[in-house]
């Protein structure tokens, strides 16, 4: 199987890129904030990145919340006592960040709220972040492939020496699994989903989604495609993980699960956390996770 990054854009589309993806997370506001607790499904998501957070950083530090968006990690970790960091691309995002930390009050550990992309972080020191975080698909809306190279150098660069470094993106695989179960339609476009299964690349005009739901551009990724990224840097990986694991794409039964079993409920959290660094399972995530050490 040879799956090629081949989205190299001029400069102009990649700005283009840059204010679709502004628009898109503007648009959603609250309802990103809201996004990883919102159903226990969801909360995949957060809680197993927590869970390997824990196991993989220092007890304390300063962190970087790269691409954090509305903050829920910024918030969460400086309540349990790190100082934070937090950058991403869209205003509105960080307005509501800067909300949710003041409501909570750990404005005293969150050190800066800036504005910026995850593939440009020249305003920061080398060996600066004890942690370094690149969260929830930030890397992967970075649609031209030599700037997303220039991210994760980036991400590498301002972490200290021995510093975890955790980046999540979007799985191609489950994406093509929405075909089938969300998206029937668009498989009557020829060669629609071969594209996608052959180079990643999602472009709002290529019509992936049927009309009616939209996603801002981005480049969803295997398995072997990150891991071979990071490994051709100066980092170890330790670990990859399927967020969503083997509940990927089933929201309805994780949810009914959770609300009505209890005692299933926590067996199967048991059983997600023993599967989801199954090579398999990270590939079929609809998000996944490399965990680096530099």
């Amino acid at each position: 199987m040879n799956l090629k990054e081949v989205c190299h854009i001029s400069y102009e589309g990649f700005l283009m890129a840059v204010r679709t993806v502004k628009e898109y997370y503007s648009k959603l506001g609250m309802k990103e904030w809201r996004r990883l607790v919102r159903d226990a499904y969801h909360r995949l998501e957060f809680d197993t990145t927590m869970h390997f957070f824990k196991k993989h950083s220092p007890a304390e530090g300063l962190v970087l919340d790269a691409g954090g968006g509305p903050g829920r990690y910024t918030v969460e970790l400086a309540k349990l006592g790190y100082d934070v960091v937090l950058l991403d691309l869209t205003p509105e995002l960080l307005r509501i960040a800067d909300r949710q930390i003041k409501r909570v009050r750990v404005g005293d550990r969150v050190k800066q709220i800036l504005q910026g992309s995850v593939d440009d972080l020249s305003m920061f020191d080398d060996n600066t972040f004890d942690v370094v975080l690149c969260l929830g698909g930030a890397l992967a809306h970075i649609i031209d492939a030599k700037r997303r190279e220039k991210a994760v150098d980036e991400l590498i660069r301002v972490a200290k020496k021995n510093a975890p470094i955790f980046t999540s993106v979007n799985g191609r695989f489950a994406t093509l699994v929405c075909a089938l179960v969300y998206w029937p339609k668009d498989l009557e476009i020829d060669g629609l989903y071969q594209k996608i299964y052959n180079t990643g690349d999602y472009l709002e005009d290529r019509g992936i989604y049927t009309k009616g739901r939209s996603f801002a551009p981005c480049h969803l990724y295997s398995r072997e495609e990150l891991e071979n990224t990071f490994r051709k840097t100066n980092v170890k990986v330790l670990e990859m993980v399927g967020l969503e694991g083997l509940a990927t794409r089933h929201q309805k039964e994780t949810n009914r699960l959770a609300r009505k079993y209890p005692k299933a409920w926590k067996n199967w959290l048991e059983l997600h956390l023993t599967t989801c660094t199954h090579p398999s399972v990270v590939d079929i995530s609809q998000h996944f996770m490399i965990i680096c050490k530099k």
